[in-house]
């Protein structure tokens, strides 16, 4: 059997005779993600899931692009294959990253020694804002949430605070997310009544949505 004659790669040309955003796209990738997931490279290191985040948001970016290098080829490699190179990539990408920040921690840890200013460090690294990383499922998410169309996730709110509804919180907990601290600040509410609300009201909403469209 050819590359052209896997299934993987039939789900991809099929995503790809839809425009980037479409829910039918959306679909067909999702489902190479879920075939693809248990063949890709494992290991057990701080930053692997920020790789595979890395390695699912290039996929979805890429896999139907043309003209840029960076389309996947059927001729050369099994989609897995070609994912697995990317992810190896990252991973050792994140490990030299790791050695750099080490190495100016411990640089910044014998200065503080030195000037006697004990306190937090402050790596220069993180100061820097990552791009934002929004794989098509998240999109989806925040759009549906967004139109609300039935009104539903609005009028369903905490007793006495319409302005906290699952709108709102769905929203403000999609990545990056808004910690609960910050959110019962704003509010005036205790995090138990803003995190039982969200587990009982907000989450089987937002997975009744994953199952129509056939995320979950």
């Amino acid at each position: 059997m050819t590359e052209f004659d896997d299934p993987l790669y039939q789900l991809v040309v099929e995503a790809c005779k839809h425009p980037p955003g479409s829910l039918p796209r959306q679909r067909n990738l999702t489902k190479v993600i879920r075939l693809v997931s248990p063949k890709l490279w494992r290991e057990y290191t701080p930053y692997y899931q920020d790789a595979l985040q890395q390695t699912w948001t290039y996929f979805c970016q890429n896999v139907c692009e043309k003209g840029t290098g960076e389309k996947y080829d059927p001729a050369r490699s099994s989609i897995t294959t070609w994912l697995n190179y990317y992810l190896r990539r990252r991973l050792q990408d994140h490990f030299i990253q790791q050695q750099k920040q080490q190495a100016l921690q411990a640089s910044s840890q014998v200065w503080g020694a030195k000037s006697g200013e004990p306190g937090e460090l402050m790596n220069p690294i993180d100061l820097v804002p990552a791009p934002p990383d929004v794989p098509p499922i998240l999109e989806a998410v925040k759009a549906w949430a967004e139109a609300d169309a039935t009104g539903e996730l609005c009028a369903t709110h905490i007793k006495g605070h319409p302005e906290v509804n699952c709108q709102v919180l769905i929203l403000r907990r999609l990545p990056p997310e808004t910690s609960w601290k910050a959110l019962a600040e704003e509010f005036g509410l205790a995090i138990p009544t803003l995190s039982t609300f969200y587990q009982r009201q907000c989450v089987p909403r937002l997975r009744k949505f994953g199952e129509s469209e056939g995320y979950v």
